[in-house]
């Protein structure tokens, strides 16, 4: 694909209430992707650009009040679009997480998807596709009022094969709480799946060299989606107890990674998806605490699943911001979700949404140190 250049344009960035909005670099049309910083008054730091609707950082002050940027990601769009992203920081979609072999049928009729993901050597579709939301434009529209960004996107009937036009909003909140809310919305104009996912890589250290196996989680869920060898689950709703899965109380997830355990072999460490235990609203999903930085980060939502993937293909290829090399398990994921080939398993939470119904997906990042 064509490359881009790594040289940023100069610019003048403007300032709205706080927003600071910033050329990021130019895209191979010719256009530009934009950043926009959100600041609050105990100095959290979020940069998001249009390009995707993506975290590029977050700066979060430690135990000490010392700020250090919390994420994965790279220096400037031409990493974003290169084929060796992870998916850092992205709104992905528009079926984050694995179809089963790329296909799914919807009212009868079968529909078949990119199948760019081989687990095991077994393919299936991932995160929307060889295009999918994460390595497209979105239009940015700041509010100031209060401290977000607004990003829209248009996904025409049959983009990466899916049914429906597909209009999705995905708003970035930086509140006085040191919060960073990630709210998605989307309408269709015909029947369709979705499952609009945020995939920032975190690394509460703020030190992108190091391992997030000394990091401590917790997760507010007694059961796991079982796998086959490609990661697709079998429809088992497997209990956590007595097995490595469990989170319930804050475990170092280095303690027990290794382990003898089917799942954890499949997948080359944790790569599975949680089912959250079943509350009304936005409720607390999960707890990741750094020991030595004692940053400490609380997810909420009102999805019925996580999936926590502990970098475990991270293996030195990719370079990153500031150049780092991010290693083998050096950054985590904790996306909130619907549960993976929902489409295609009927005892599985609906990932359908029909004309006249609104999408609605609440993920909320609270930092505190401690």
């Amino acid at each position: 694909m064509t490359q881009l250049s790594c040289e940023k344009p100069e610019s003048t960035p403007t300032v709205n209430a706080g927003i600071v909005v910033s050329e990021f670099g130019e895209l191979p049309d010719g256009g530009k992707a934009k950043l926009y910083t959100l600041t609050n008054a105990n100095g959290l730091k979020a940069t998001i650009t249009d390009l995707g609707a993506t975290l590029v950082s977050l700066e979060v002050p430690d135990k000490d009040g010392k700020l250090a940027d919390v994420t994965l990601g790279f220096d400037d769009p031409a990493g974003y679009l290169s084929d060796g992203n992870p998916y850092f920081g992205a709104t992905v979609g528009r079926f984050g997480n694995r179809i089963a072999d790329g296909k799914f049928t919807l009212d009868g009729k079968e529909y078949t998807l990119a199948t760019n993901n081989e687990p095991g050597g077994i393919p299936c579709h991932l995160h929307g596709g060889e295009d999918g939301f994460n390595r497209v434009m979105w239009s940015g529209e700041v509010d100031e009022a209060n401290n977000a960004v607004v990003f829209t996107y248009v996904s025409k009937d049959g983009e990466e094969g899916y049914p429906g036009t597909l209009t999705s909003k995905v708003t970035y909140t930086l509140t006085e709480d040191n919060e960073l809310k990630w709210e998605a919305e989307a309408t269709t104009d015909a029947p369709t799946v979705l499952n609009i996912v945020h995939h920032t890589y975190w690394n509460l250290s703020g030190e992108p060299n190091t391992s997030i196996n000394d990091h401590l989680l917790a997760l507010d869920a007694d059961r796991y989606l079982t796998t086959d060898a490609g990661l697709i689950p079998t429809g088992e709703l497997a209990p956590v107890s007595g097995t490595p899965m469990d989170f319930i109380k804050a475990t170092a997830i280095g303690d027990r990674v290794e382990t003898d355990f089917e799942a954890l072999k499949l997948g080359g460490g944790y790569d599975h998806c949680w089912v959250l235990t079943e509350k009304d609203g936005v409720r607390l999903a999960a707890r990741l605490k750094d020991p030595k930085s004692g940053r400490v980060m609380e997810i909420f939502t009102d999805q019925p699943a996580i999936q926590f993937y502990g970098g475990n293909f991270l293996d030195g290829t990719v370079v990153g911001k500031g150049g780092v090399k991010y290693g083998h398990r050096t950054g985590l994921c904790l996306e909130t979700e619907n549960f993976p080939d929902a489409p295609n398993q009927p005892t599985f939470p609906s990932s359908v949404l029909r004309p006249g119904e609104t999408y609605k997906h609440v993920m909320v990042h609270k930092f505190s140190a401690e």
